[in-house]
């Protein structure tokens, strides 16, 4: 049966109107960030009167923007690499074994996700400034704290999609593995993990992005030669001015790998978000 006239009509306006709504930030930015300083700072026009590239290449001199890039890719990078890694491991044992503590370990990995961040700000600014004195190995202010600080907020996720997700391929595939003559890990690398390459593609995804926008941890436990891109775009904004034309320039190059990759991963990002929730 065809749908109503007026249905189609009706859908096609309200995602019309959402896809506008959706658009919307993103023309102002673009538009912005083309646009003169003296134009950004006065009354907005929907139409630029007069468009340059200025902005974009101002933006690598006000602030080192390269450098806080190569710390970003740096840091998110390797905690991705490390999150999807551990919870590859982990999420096999707990979908394939049984052990004591099983249960309690598994609800204890789920728990974590239900407290804010900002709890764990002090304590680990703590820790690892104890750690530094204590030992000599400077944890706060460099990359490697912060890495092991985003390692605390996307390997419980990742570990519980993981599981999920390593539940739904059939045990029947490790049982002819282990005929074929693999142990469990070779049954791991070369019969659970290709199957459940969508999984590990959406797990990869999001800690990538948790670790490339986040914030807060990131101004608290970096400093100048550290610095994020998520903190580094602060540094547009002085005591007299705001750069607005070079801070949407800046945000736009920010966001070019983010989508770039998402879109490249679209279909297994999907699939793995998915799959896993049905067994």
């Amino acid at each position: 049966m065809a749908a109503p006239r007026s249905f189609l009509w009706t859908r096609r306006i309200v995602l019309t109107l959402l896809t506008g709504f959706v658009l919307l930030p993103v023309y102002v930015m673009l538009s912005s960030s083309l646009k003169p300083l003296s134009d950004v700072s006065g009354k907005f026009r929907w139409i630029p009167s007069g468009l340059t590239v200025r902005p974009y290449l101002d933006i690598w001199d006000t602030v080192p923007l390269a450098d806080y890039f190569v710390n970003s890719l740096t840091v998110a990078g390797a905690a991705t690499v490390l999150s999807v890694t551990v919870a590859i491991f982990a999420a096999y044992a707990l979908s394939r074994y049984d052990f004591r503590g099983k249960r309690v370990f598994a609800v204890t990995v789920l728990s974590t996700q239900m407290f804010p961040g900002i709890l764990f700000l002090l304590p680990l600014f703590l820790l690892y400034v104890n750690i530094g004195n204590a030992t000599g190995i400077a944890l706060f202010g460099s990359r490697e704290g912060l890495i092991l600080t985003y390692l605390t907020f996307s390997l419980p996720f990742s570990v519980w999609m993981l599981t999920g997700y390593f539940d739904s391929i059939p045990r029947e595939l490790d049982e002819a593995a282990k005929v074929d003559g693999c142990g469990p890990v070779g049954a791991l690398f070369r019969v659970i993990v290709p199957a459940a390459t969508p999984g590990i593609v959406a797990v990869a995804v999001y800690a990538f992005m948790t670790a490339w926008g986040e914030v807060l941890f990131a101004s608290v436990m970096t400093d100048d030669t550290t610095r994020t891109l998520a903190v580094g775009l602060q540094g547009y904004a002085t005591q007299n001015d705001v750069y607005w034309n070079q801070v949407m320039a800046a945000s736009l190059v920010v966001s070019v790998p983010v989508v770039a990759g998402f879109l490249l991963l679209q279909r297994y990002l999907v699939t793995g978000l998915t799959a896993g929730a049905v067994k």
